[in-house]
């Protein structure tokens, strides 16, 4: 985040103030620090352990979780605190992140630890939880927690990323009840065994598998960001090779996000194919440098070893085996609906969905933005073309989301204007308005060659290359 927007300051604000609220009252008599203390650390060392900030990587929940089921609701808020404060935060603004990665599990557990108590929940400090009699009021209480922690994510996206309420909170819910209830069986069993005759040790025998695969999941979490690391320098090499697409991949893969969420993709599908955008031109290095500068027309000989990027792409590439699809949209986003596409001139369905959506992503791109020998089109007008090349060189399908996804979201003027800003390619860059954070977006010609660019026929619509 290099700017936060002021509603998410706001909405961050709030969170804690209400999760310091929901804590207060444990300030008073009668708080079991010791125990408050114990599961305090526990959770700190267990937020320590796990890489947060990915999508995929979930929080460390289950001491939190036998808080719920050990302590009074406030205290059980408590717990929360000292983790937020010794986690690794990595991007900036930390004291914001910080406060957030307090507030979210703080209210959490509270609304979880009243859930609890009302549905009769049998346990405290000094009674353990037993069972069959814990089983259904933790069930609901774990519940109650995922629900609370899918609620206030959907209100941070809103806030900080401008997602419209529709897709804010899309697949929250199902993502994050899997991970919790894993986490509240463990916290159950905590929970039944920290008063037992064994004690507190038995308890943390609990902690060890869970541990172990939080770090084994944290050294894959790593790996990939390695991976996108090498992504990013991929592209940066790209853009630095041919000036004239330098922040071309980055509005490119901005586009496909846009496309793939207007379609209601998931959000692991949708991730996929911002890859696929942000190094769908990645082939190009292969590409001798001055065919990619040249300001005349390419010669047909010159034309055909241009395109054989997409395959110089797709080589480089696949290896990456968490691209998954998006490989098939980096070797096929030049192919036409109509055939006359290349490398392999697939017609229609032929052609994979993601190198589909990746083909009106890029063209919309190459279009609006402005290149030595012409001006970037207004969007209007770029949407206009694509529509008329619908059903010939693009899928209509894609071409209506991205035309409903602009209407909805308008288009960001800073972003389309040549360059890539501040942000490094494949970098999120911070929205600007009413819009999804990752937006926009055709081949980029290396002069006036081919199709719209240049003033060829028509029918060969606006991706030349």
């Amino acid at each position: 985040m290099r700017s936060v927007p002021v509603w998410a300051r706001g909405y961050v604000l709030c969170a804690a103030l209400g999760g310091a609220v929901c804590a207060a009252p444990a300030f008073g008599p009668g708080t079991p620090w010791t125990v408050v203390g114990l599961l305090a650390l526990l959770h700190a060392a267990g937020e320590r352990t796990v890489v947060r900030g990915g999508p995929a990587v979930p929080a460390f929940y289950p001491v939190l979780l036998a808080a719920v089921f050990l302590l009074p609701p406030a205290a059980a808020a408590l717990v929360a605190v000292p983790g937020a404060l010794l986690a690794r935060v990595p991007r900036r603004p930390r004291g914001l992140r910080r406060l957030w990665r307090g507030a979210q599990p703080a209210l959490a557990a509270w609304s979880s630890g009243w859930t609890y108590a009302v549905l009769g929940g049998p346990g405290a400090a000094s009674a353990p939880p037993d069972f069959p009699a814990v089983l259904l009021p933790a069930a609901v209480a774990v519940l109650c927690f995922a629900a609370v922690v899918a609620a206030l994510d959907g209100g941070i996206l809103m806030a900080a990323e401008r997602v419209p309420p529709r897709h804010a909170w899309r697949g929250l819910l199902p993502g994050s009840l899997a991970p919790v209830a894993v986490h509240g069986l463990a916290g159950v069993m905590m929970a039944v065994l920290w008063n037992s005759r064994y004690g507190p040790p038995a308890a943390l025998l609990v902690l060890l598998p869970m541990g172990v695969s939080c770090w084994v999941f944290a050294q894959y979490h790593r790996e990939r960001a390695a991976h996108q690391a090498t992504i990013r320098a991929l592209v940066q090499a790209v853009d630095i090779k041919d000036r004239y697409t330098r922040g071309h991949s980055e509005r490119v893969g901005r586009a496909s996000v846009l496309i793939a969420r207007e379609l209601g993709m998931d959000d692991r599908r949708v991730e996929l194919l911002r890859f696929a955008g942000i190094l769908h031109d990645v082939g190009k290095l292969g590409v001798p440098t001055r065919l990619l500068r040249k300001e005349g027309p390419l010669t047909p000989q010159e034309r055909r070893v241009i395109e054989l990027h997409p395959e110089y792409g797709h080589e480089m590439v696949r290896g990456i085996g968490f691209l998954g699809e998006a490989r098939a949209a980096i070797l096929h986003h030049h192919e036409r609906i109509d055939g006359s596409g290349y490398p392999y001139g697939l017609m229609g369905r032929q052609i994979p969905e993601c190198a589909r959506v990746v083909a009106v992503a890029d063209a919309f791109d190459a279009m609006t933005s402005s290149r030595s020998y012409r001006r970037a089109r207004p969007v209007e007008a770029a949407v206009a073309e694509l529509r008329r090349c619908a059903g010939a060189q693009f899928d209509p399908a894609m071409v209506g989301a991205l035309a409903r996804a602009l209407d909805r979201c308008g288009w960001d003027a800073e972003v389309t204007a040549g360059g890539g800003g501040n942000a490094s390619p494949g970098e999120p860059r911070e929205p600007r308005g009413p819009r999804e954070p990752g937006l926009p977006v055709e081949p980029s010609v290396p002069g006036p060659v081919g199709g719209v660019a240049s003033g060829a026929p028509a029918a060969r619509g606006p991706a030349a290359r």
